[in-house]
């Protein structure tokens, strides 16, 4: 604490000694300085390179499969109704295919999830990767 020297009032000055302050900072400035570098990863570890060319994307893209199905469990293969003999079928002959088409499954409003549940354990039995499900936007 300061005391004023030569003043008759005797309280204390109303400075603030900011020197403390400054030293402490620099302490820690200079150990922050020296603590950064070590941070680093010290085991080296060879990352894989990646390919930047673009490909030809409309080329790789393949038409997805729009599969419908009924509030009374009807399904449709592209606007074509087919069985669940034949969807199984299809569905292995187009997980085949190289690259593997989308499957986009849309549902009624009033199909029961079980239903749709079922119909995604077969596309997932017979390959099919890329199952979406399509649904309408509500209105604002």
């Amino acid at each position: 604490m300061a005391f004023s020297a030569g003043d008759n009032t005797g309280g204390p000055m109303a400075e603030i000694n900011v020197t403390p302050l400054v030293d402490v900072m620099l302490v820690l400035l200079i150990i922050f300085m020296i603590t950064t570098p070590l941070m680093q990863n010290k085991t080296q570890v060879e990352l894989p390179r990646a390919d930047l060319k673009k490909k030809d994307e409309a080329k790789l893209k393949a038409t997805p499969i729009q599969l419908a199905v009924k509030e009374d469990g009807s399904l449709f293969w592209n606007d074509e109704p087919i069985t669940k003999d034949i969807l199984e079928s299809r569905l292995s002959s187009a997980a085949q295919l190289q690259p593997q088409p989308p499957l986009n499954l849309r549902g009624d409003r009033t199909t029961k999830m079980r239903t749709i549940n079922e119909i995604t354990k077969i596309a997932q039995a017979q390959g099919m990767l890329d199952i979406g499900y399509v649904a309408t936007k509500p209105k604002k």
